[in-house]
């Protein structure tokens, strides 16, 4: 059984972001453009500005009083953008991917979602197939110190 809280310790959550972004995307990204993207997307500092200007909502997703991992929305006004949504290696493919999503379809209350997905993060984009998203578009953006994100676009 998975339960959702919201985020109100940003210490907490950036640290919990790090250490998965730093464990999952190895295998497809630099160890220096980790850095660089857990500095200015994950961080206390651009956690803090994304809550407090960006309409953004962050929950924790516990399992067994353990913190498995987290997910973050902003709320758009034509659609639900989902920008965030890991899981610990060691709670991965026991379902709670799933419950996350069914939470996250839950406060969409009836509007699409959309998000990106790198393009070549194919266990990932099978899982949003699954669960009933399509590729909209490619996109390739610059994010700055010559590092990009190259990404698909789903939505439901």
């Amino acid at each position: 059984m998975a339960e959702f809280k919201k985020v109100n310790d940003i210490k907490e959550l950036a640290s919990l972001a790090s250490s998965i972004w730093h464990e999952y995307w190895t295998c497809i990204l630099t160890p220096e453009q980790i850095d660089y993207m857990v500095e200015n997307f994950q961080s206390e500092k651009a956690i803090k500005n994304q809550i407090e200007n960006e309409n953004y909502t962050y929950y924790f997703i516990i399992k067994d009083g353990a913190k498995a991992g987290y997910f973050g929305i902003s709320d758009k006004k034509e659609y639900l953008f989902l920008s965030k949504l890991y899981i610990k290696k060691e709670y991965r493919h026991q379902g709670l991917g799933k419950k996350a999503f069914e939470k996250i379809k839950e406060l969409a209350n009836d509007k699409p979602i959309r998000l990106t997905v790198n393009k070549y993060n194919t266990n990932t984009i099978n899982a949003y197939k699954k669960w009933g998203f399509e590729i909209i578009d490619a996109v390739v953006t610059d994010i700055g110190s010559g590092f990009v994100m190259d990404d698909y676009i789903m939505g439901t």
